[in-house]
C-alpha cells in the first residue's frame, strides 16, 4: 500500500474515519442505516441498499423511488458492475418532441426508473439480509417523520419554483420545509412497503406500476405496463484504465465514467507535477477538456454509440493528445449535452473485504415534478440527457437508454487491470462527476493525501462552455498563472458545482473513509 498523508493542509477538514467495516454518504441517517444493516449479520452489499433505501426518504431533493442507479463491487473475487438506468417508452421517437433541446419537466422527460431494479438484482446476487429488512429505516422515517437537513432545506425550497405548478408534487412537497423541521411521508411508506413485501415487483409489474401508467395516461404521458414490465438491470463487466500504480474502473457509457479515464489516460504520460501547482492543475484542465469534448461528441447507450469505448482509450491516441498539451490552454469549440447535478452518491465496505461503490439520481433536482397520486414517488427526468440531433448517437428514440451522467468510481491496483481493490469512491454533482473522480485518484495515488483531505480540498470545474471555476482556497498566484495561460477562470462561489464526495481507501490494516463537508454526509464504522 502506498504512503498516505495524515497531515490535514484544509482548515476546514473532518478527521479521517478508519474501522474494519466501513459507511460513507450525504445524510447522517442514511449513513446509520447502512451500519445498523452489518451490525444486524449484513455485509457491505446490505449496508449500501440500507443506505441507499433510506436516502429515498431523507434525501428526497435527490434521489426517490422514481430514480435511476449504478453500482460497481469488489465481490472478494473480482470488480463487477451493474447498469440500471431506465429506457425510453417505446412511444417516444424524435417526432414526438419539437424544438431544440428535450423538455426538462412533465411526463415528456421520464424514462423507466431504475432504481428499484438496482436494489433487487444486487440483494439477490449478493444480499446476506431478507430484503424486506433493508427497508426498515426507511419505512421508519417516512412513517415518523425526520428533521431536514440544512442542505437540503435550501435545495427543497429552490424547487418551490420549478416544480410548484405540478399539483400532486405541490401536495406531497410543499410547502418545503425549514431546517430542522419534521417531515412526514405515510403515502411513501405505503410504497416502501409495497415494493419491500414484493422484491420490486410491486414497481414493474404490480399496484405501483398500474398507479404510474393510469398517472401518465391521465395527463398525456407515454409510459405503459410494457414499458416497466420490459425493463431490467444489466450486470455489466466495468471498463479498467491504467493510471500509473492503479486502474480506474468506470461502467461502460451510457455513463460519463469513460470521460475520467481519457482525461488520466492522458495524464499518465505526463510528469506529476506538485499538488495544486499552476503545471499540475493546467495540465488536468487540458485533459479534462479533451475528454469532456469526447463525452459530448460520442456518449451514448451503447448499441448507439459510433467509437467503442477501446477507440477512445487507445494507448496510442492518448500519448498523442497527452503530447499536444503545451504550455497554454488550447481553443475547443463549445459543446454542450444536458447535465444536471443532483444524485446521492454512497460507498460501503466490510471486514470480509466487501467493498461497493453505488449511485442513484432522480437528475435535476426533484425530479420531472411528476408524482404519482396516491404513492410519494417522484419521476426522474432523466429523458432530457437524450438529443433532438437526429446526427448524434444519443438521439432520443424507443427503447434507448440516454446519456447519464452519475457515475460510481473504483479503483484497484493495476496488476495488469486485475489488481486487488484500492478505493471505492464517488463525486455526486451532474458535469462535475468524471472532474471530480480526476482529481479525487490524483490526490489519493499521486499525492498520498487520505480521503478526508483529498475531498477537502479546493477543487476546479469545467464548464459545459470549456471555462474554469475554483473554489475559494486556491492560490491567487495559480489562478494568476492559469490566467496568464489562456485560461478563462473565476471563482465560483455556489457549493454545489463542486458536487460532494464519499470515499472508502482499503489499507493494510483496514479501511479509511472521508465524506465531503459540501454535503450533510457522514463516514462512520466499527
Amino acid at each position: 500500500m502506498h504512503h498516505l498523508n495524515w497531515d490535514q493542509p484544509y482548515p476546514s477538514s473532518r478527521s479521517p474515519v478508519c474501522a474494519a467495516n466501513l459507511v460513507a454518504t450525504s445524510q447522517p441517517l442514511a449513513t446509520q442505516a447502512g451500519l445498523d444493516a452489518l451490525r444486524r449479520g449484513g455485509n457491505a452489499v446490505d449496508a449500501a441498499l440500507a443506505a441507499a433505501i433510506t436516502l429515498t426518504v431523507v434525501e428526497p431533493n435527490n434521489n426517490g423511488l422514481g430514480s435511476d442507479a449504478f453500482c460497481i463491487l469488489w465481490d472478494g473475487t473480482s470488480i463487477v458492475g451493474l447498469n440500471a438506468s431506465g429506457r425510453a417508452p417505446l412511444a417516444w421517437n424524435l417526432e414526438r418532441f419539437s424544438g431544440e433541446r428535450m423538455p426538462r419537466l412533465g411526463w415528456d422527460a421520464v424514462t423507466v426508473p431504475g432504481a428499484v431494479s438496482a436494489w433487487a438484482a444486487l440483494s439477490e446476487r449478493y444480499g446476506a439480509l431478507e430484503f424486506p429488512a433493508l427497508f426498515e429505516s426507511a419505512i421508519h422515517y417516512a412513517d415518523n417523520g425526520f428533521q431536514v437537513g440544512p442542505k437540503s432545506a435550501h435545495y427543497w425550497k429552490l424547487a418551490q419554483a420549478s416544480h410548484g405548478r405540478f399539483p400532486e408534487f405541490a401536495r406531497h412537497f410543499l410547502p418545503a420545509p425549514e431546517p430542522g423541521a419534521r417531515f412526514r411521508r405515510p403515502e411513501f411508506a405505503h410504497s416502501l412497503r409495497l415494493v419491500a413485501q414484493s422484491r420490486g415487483e410491486a414497481f414493474y409489474r404490480g399496484e405501483l406500476a398500474r398507479q404510474m401508467v393510469e398517472a401518465a395516461s391521465n395527463d398525456g404521458g407515454a409510459l405503459t405496463l410494457v414499458d416497466l414490465d420490459s425493463h431490467r438491470a444489466d450486470w455489466v463487466t466495468p471498463i479498467a484504465q491504467p493510471y500509473r500504480q492503479v486502474a480506474l474502473h468506470e461502467i461502460p457509457p451510457n455513463g460519463q465514467g469513460l470521460a475520467a479515464q481519457i482525461a488520466l489516460g492522458i495524464l499518465r504520460h505526463l510528469e506529476v507535477a506538485p499538488v495544486d501547482s499552476a503545471d499540475s492543475v493546467h495540465q488536468q484542465l487540458e485533459a479534462m477538456k479533451l475528454a469532456i469534448r469526447a463525452a459530448f461528441d460520442h456518449f451514448a447507450d451503447p448499441a448507439a454509440m459510433r467509437l467503442a469505448p477501446e477507440a477512445l482509450l487507445a494507448p496510442g491516441m492518448l500519448s498523442r493528445l497527452a503530447e499536444g498539451i503545451g504550455h497554454r490552454a488550447a481553443a475547443i469549440p463549445p459543446a454542450r449535452l444536458p447535465v444536471g447535478e443532483d444524485t446521492v452518491y454512497l460507498t460501503a465496505a466490510d471486514e470480509n473485504g466487501m467493498m461497493v461503490s453505488f449511485i442513484q439520481s432522480n437528475y435535476q433536482g426533484f425530479g420531472s415534478g411528476i408524482v404519482i397520486p396516491g404513492t410519494g414517488i417522484a419521476m426522474q427526468n432523466r429523458g432530457h440527457g437524450f438529443s433532438l440531433d437526429p446526427e448524434h448517437p444519443n438521439c432520443v428514440a424507443p427503447g434507448k437508454r440516454p446519456f447519464h451522467t452519475i457515475i460510481p468510481g473504483f479503483v484497484s491496483d493495476a496488476a495488469d487491470l486485475g489488481g486487488a481493490p484500492r478505493m471505492a469512491f464517488g463525486v455526486m454533482g451532474g458535469h462535475m462527476q468524471h472532474q471530480g473522480h480526476v482529481q479525487m485518484v490524483q490526490r489519493v495515488f499521486d499525492h498520498g493525501q487520505n480521503p478526508q483531505a483529498a475531498s477537502d480540498a479546493p477543487r476546479w470545474h469545467v464548464y459545459e462552455d470549456y471555462t474554469v471555476g475554483v473554489e475559494s482556497g486556491f492560490p491567487a498566484s495559480v489562478m494568476e498563472e492559469l490566467a496568464a495561460r489562456g485560461h478563462q477562470i473565476r471563482h465560483e462561489p455556489r457549493e454545489h458545482v463542486f458536487g460532494g464526495a464519499q470515499l472508502i481507501l482499503r489499507t493494510d490494516h483496514g479501511y479509511v473513509g472521508g465524506s465531503d463537508h459540501r454535503k450533510e454526509g457522514q463516514v462512520s464504522g466499527f
